[in-house]
């Protein structure tokens, strides 16, 4: 194989590439109460409204860098000083629970970690959005999962994986019985163990070039208090879904972040 297939496609968007070593890193959390916004668009907490709910929100409606973003060719440009994506995943213990607004994995020691240049972070948690909240090229996918990341100063960064109809994927087929008894809970209290779950199944995905590269931009939170200085890893490569899992998904909600759409 060439050095150009080994090569990570590190792609920045333009429009922030030069923020990216100044921007500050996030630290606020997603918000867990799912009761106190909306992903309903016209609700008078929907995401147009979201940074007027609380004074702590108002990035959602005033911020630069925000999430989540179109990544068009035409809009960015290819770093060579950036590596393949160094992750650790291993094996760990898990547990999945509904929190109404979306279904999430969450590994209490977490799921092992990756770096961002010199920095290590910690896989906490994974969780589904339906549709993507990311297009690419102006074009929408099935589903969108996320990989939550912090580092042991409280900094956040999310891989980005999209998905489209296909073919089945072995890690969602395996979580698709716990994502329906989640969705059949009726609180976040509840969770559903799932025993060891190892993440580096998730990104194995097979051995073409595009498994190892990556869109690469400094963004936000995609829900409340969208806070900014994410370091968000947009894999480039769109899986292959098979159709029955996301009928399954019925937790899986239709949302956008409409502040950029």
């Amino acid at each position: 194989m060439s050095m150009k297939l080994h090569k990570s496609l590190a792609i920045i968007l333009a429009a922030v590439f030069f923020l990216l070593r100044t921007a500050n890193q996030a630290s606020g959390q997603e918000v867990e109460d799912e009761g106190e916004f909306s992903y309903e668009r016209g609700s008078d907490i929907g995401p147009e409204h979201w940074g007027e709910i609380h004074r702590e929100w108002a990035t959602c409606g005033a911020g630069q860098m925000q999430s989540p973003i179109d990544l068009a060719n035409n809009q960015v440009r290819v770093v060579a000083g950036l590596s393949q994506l160094r992750r650790a995943y291993g094996p760990a213990k898990a547990a999945m629970r509904n929190r109404g607004h979306d279904i999430e994995i969450k590994w209490e020691e977490g799921g092992g970690g990756m770096w961002v240049n010199a920095t290590y972070y910690v896989l906490r948690q994974a969780h589904w959005h339906s549709p993507s909240e990311h297009t690419i090229n102006g074009s929408r996918y099935a589903l969108e999962l996320h990989l939550v990341h912090q580092s042991r100063d409280n900094k956040t960064a999310v891989v980005g994986i999209v998905y489209t109809i296909g073919r089945p994927d072995s890690f969602v087929m395996r979580m698709e019985e716990f994502i329906r008894r989640a969705s059949d809970m009726g609180g976040e209290e509840e969770e559903v163990q799932l025993g060891i779950v190892d993440a580096s199944a998730i990104l194995s995905m097979g051995s073409s070039r595009n498994s190892e590269e990556y869109y690469r931009y400094m963004g936000s939170l995609t829900t409340p208090p969208c806070t900014e200085g994410v370091t968000w890893t947009i894999i480039k490569q769109v899986i292959i879904l098979i159709k029955l899992n996301l009928l399954n998904l019925n937790i899986l909600y239709q949302h956008y972040h409409v502040f950029f759409y």
